[in-house]
């Protein structure tokens, strides 16, 4: 089943500003909150797509991405895993801000909005692809070096998964209040709690591995599935794939960044591929069938007689499919004359003949093209 438009599920345009896509979404998010819709699935996907599609848009990197391909350019293995899999914890824990104080939501959600959740770091690296797989798309398994959950004390950074007591400072909130009295008047701040860092509760005795992190550094391997048709420098997001998160939060992301390396017979140009094919003087006087190379193998093409140098013969389908839409590219075959470098003397007697008949003199036809014009034609 295929993702709806992100603009259309916060209701805005593909122009809108960062604060029209935030009002948009808290709009949504206060309209579909599950405190409000208790018991309503209907109510609690449209809470979580409204968040997915925020989660991205609200991103100037994520954004940008998306407007360029769409759902393929995002998540993992370019279709979903960006945003879907995102828990309540996960919303309200990145977004809690733009319910914070509003509407006076309670519930279990409402109540934990407030304490913090940690948040693993993004992880980024490059993966090299020849012109073969992005052709055919292709599964990748890199070594990252990245912060796991620590196996000892499952992640929750006490020891034998020991026990932990409410913070006595914030009595278990994550948060602190204070009151100043200033010549505005009284003036009430709330902060993150100093002594639990915003978790609400404190470890009674840490992990000796972790030291009470609850994430230890350690080498995973991790499959990519890259689609076909990707290009230079796009980005795909690998949700939860980044370091691990201190005390059983939220995991970071892995971002994986394409790096295409050059090939020896073809240029790419978008979903094209460009090829020079030389051929020799009498071919291209008297036509022939030629081979030429394509990325599945190899394909056959009629060179018509009197072919002129720089022309440019298309095999339609030949070249890359498109990561977003159906449909391939061209291979554009670039025909030039081979002009020998040295001569007998009998092949010099012989051109020395023939420069002399009328068929060998440049003599273009009544309105054909120039180089320009076919160029123009080729990539128009």
């Amino acid at each position: 089943m295929s993702k709806r438009d992100f603009y259309e599920i916060l209701g805005v345009s593909r122009n809108a500003s960062p604060e029209e896509i935030k009002k948009a979404y808290r709009q949504k998010a206060l309209k579909f909150h599950p405190d409000k819709n208790q018991g309503d699935a209907s109510a609690e996907a449209k809470f979580k797509e409204a968040a997915e599609a925020y989660e991205v848009l609200s991103n100037p990197e994520k954004k940008q991405r998306y407007d360029q391909f769409g759902h393929a350019g995002m998540g993992n293995n370019f279709g979903g895993g960006y945003g879907g899999g995102m828990s309540m914890e996960d919303i309200f824990s990145q977004f809690g801000d733009i319910f914070g104080g509003f509407g006076g939501f309670g519930g279990g959600f409402g109540r934990s909005a407030g304490r913090r959740v940690n948040r693993g770091t993004n992880l980024r690296l490059k993966v090299k692809l020849t012109l073969e797989e992005v052709n055919t798309g292709v599964e990748k398994k890199v070594k990252v070096s990245k912060y796991v959950s620590c196996k000892s004390c499952g992640g929750s950074g006490a020891k034998d998964g020991g026990a932990f007591h409410t913070c006595n400072t914030c009595q278990g909130m994550g948060r602190v209040t204070q009151v100043t009295n200033t010549f505005l008047g009284r003036m009430q701040t709330t902060n993150t709690c100093p002594t639990c860092g915003g978790e609400g509760k404190v470890i009674t005795d840490k992990c000796l591995k972790c030291f009470g992190n609850g994430i230890v550094k350690e080498d995973e391997v991790i499959p990519i599935n890259i689609p076909a048709g990707v290009a230079e420098g796009m980005q795909l997001s690998l949700s939860g794939k980044g370091n691990a998160a201190a005390r059983g939060g939220v995991p970071g992301d892995l971002i994986v960044v394409i790096e295409e390396l050059p090939h020896e017979k073809f240029i790419r140009d978008g979903n094209n591929l460009l090829y020079d094919h030389y051929i020799t003087f009498s071919q291209a006087v008297l036509g022939d069938t030629v081979e030429i190379p394509t990325l599945e193998g190899k394909a056959r093409i009629k060179v018509e007689p009197g072919t002129q140098g720089g022309r440019v013969l298309r095999l339609k389908g030949k070249g890359l499919p498109s990561v977003n839409v159906y449909g391939r590219g061209d291979l554009l075959v670039n025909i030039n004359v081979w002009t020998p470098q040295s001569v007998t003397r009998d092949e010099r007697e012989m051109l020395e003949k023939m420069a002399h008949s009328e068929n060998f003199q440049p003599n273009p036809k009544k309105g054909e093209k120039s180089f320009f014009e076919r160029m123009k034609e080729v990539f128009s």
